[in-house]
């Protein structure tokens, strides 16, 4: 699927479950990585994420299209577009489109560096995690406000 099947898809979808024309563009941007897809406030455009097209297929892609569509025309409309809005979840349920789309499943997978650092509180013995070192001089127990050493881990 190319951008221009994607705007026929999403007019079609428009009209068919919103009976409304979506008379902005919608296009493909390979630079979203963590949604979906996004409705662009300022231009009214819809961008979509074409790996989930890829991945999980043309009925999940639908469900994605439906979700922009409603933030689409109740922002047009002046009504309420954000995800917390009453009026989005009702438009969401009335054309059954998804709050949030699935995890795309080869999704890559974020590199943390291994090593946790741990620290104890010298006086109450409270005991801190960290995946961040931090400066023992500089900082204290958030309990007691006792001196911080760091155990070898």
């Amino acid at each position: 699927m190319d951008n221009q099947q994607l705007q026929a898809l999403v007019e079609t979808l428009s009209v068919q479950y919103f009976k409304k024309p979506f008379r902005h563009k919608a296009l493909f941007n390979n630079r979203l990585q963590t949604t979906g897809g996004r409705y662009l406030l300022d231009t009214h455009n819809i961008e979509i994420n074409k790996k989930y097209l890829e991945q999980l297929g043309e009925e999940e892609l639908r469900g994605i299209i439906k979700h922009e569509l409603c933030h689409y025309h109740l922002h047009l409309e002046g009504r309420g577009y954000k995800h917390r809005d009453p009026e989005f979840k009702k438009l969401l349920k009335e054309v059954d489109a998804p709050r949030f789309c699935n995890t795309l499943p080869n999704r890559p997978v974020r590199k943390t560096s291994g090593k946790i650092h741990i620290y104890t509180c010298s006086s109450c013995q409270q005991v801190y995690k960290r995946r961040r070192s931090i400066n023992v001089t500089k900082y204290v127990c958030g309990k007691c406000q006792g001196k911080l050493v760091k155990k070898n881990s």
